[in-house]
């Protein structure tokens, strides 16, 4: 797909999450699945997908050196045009991924692209995931990956006791890539920094929060899952010998 056919794609990686459930000396995203480090997963299918025009890739701190040696110039992820370095919280992150995104388009004569936010944790994102995205937000302005709970899922109270059962058709489990147009994600950071007491655990409820804007799910993967304990590690081993 030529880009003139279309929005300029950029997909911001996040990969600066302390991993502190995982257990591990080493960063969960540097931890090696068959040989590679985990962050090696969701670049190559960013970096190779079509539809995808540049990644920002977002590092712990202190880590921005190693990653552009170790990751991006070793595996040569051309399409990873800025490495910068993440903040405390996951919206830190991503408003600093944002703002390099918009540094490094600075003084460049495009339209308004699409902008996709994404775990540096979920290894098994896919071409089909990012295309059924791109194809969601062109319709909807915002848009999140996510898959129907297998289970039933309780709300409870602060004494751990169920106070409400939603019912199964209606409850999501969301994952990323979460794409957004990227005047209405980055306005919807930018009013986030702006306020004092905040409460986001991703990137649609800062957009539904500071923007008043409707998230649409998409059907992501069952496999799509995020790398936090070391059972997820077990999992994802198993998902990539079955591949």
């Amino acid at each position: 797909m030529k880009m003139r056919e279309r929005k300029r794609c950029t997909a911001i990686i996040l990969a600066a999450g302390q991993g502190k459930r995982m257990g591990t000396a080493v960063q969960k995203q540097y931890i090696e699945l068959d040989g590679k480090p985990l962050i090696y997963y969701p670049l190559k299918v960013f970096q190779d997908s079509d539809l995808i025009d540049e990644i920002i890739l977002v590092a712990g701190s202190g880590q921005v050196s190693y990653v552009q040696d170790e990751i991006v110039r070793k595996y040569h992820f051309s399409k990873v045009s800025v490495v910068t370095e993440g903040g405390k919280e996951r919206y830190d992150s991503v408003w600093r991924g944002l703002k390099a995104m918009r540094r490094e388009g600075a003084g460049l004569e495009e339209e308004q692209g699409y902008v996709f936010i994404h775990d540096g944790a979920r290894p098994f994102v896919d071409e089909a995931i990012i295309k059924r995205g791109y194809e969601s937000v062109k319709k909807h302005k915002a848009c999140v990956a996510g898959m129907p709970s297998k289970d039933t899922v309780k709300l409870i109270d602060e004494n751990d006791f169920a106070v409400k059962t939603p019912e199964r058709k209606y409850v999501w489990i969301v994952q990323t890539p979460q794409i957004f147009e990227e005047a209405l994600i980055v306005e919807a950071y930018s009013r986030l920094a702006e306020q004092e007491c905040i409460h986001v655990t991703d990137d649609a409820m800062v957009v539904e929060e500071m923007m008043g804007t409707a998230v649409k799910l998409y059907e992501g993967s069952y496999e799509n899952i995020k790398i936090t304990t070391p059972e997820d590690l077990k999992i994802a081993i198993a998902f990539l010998k079955s591949r």
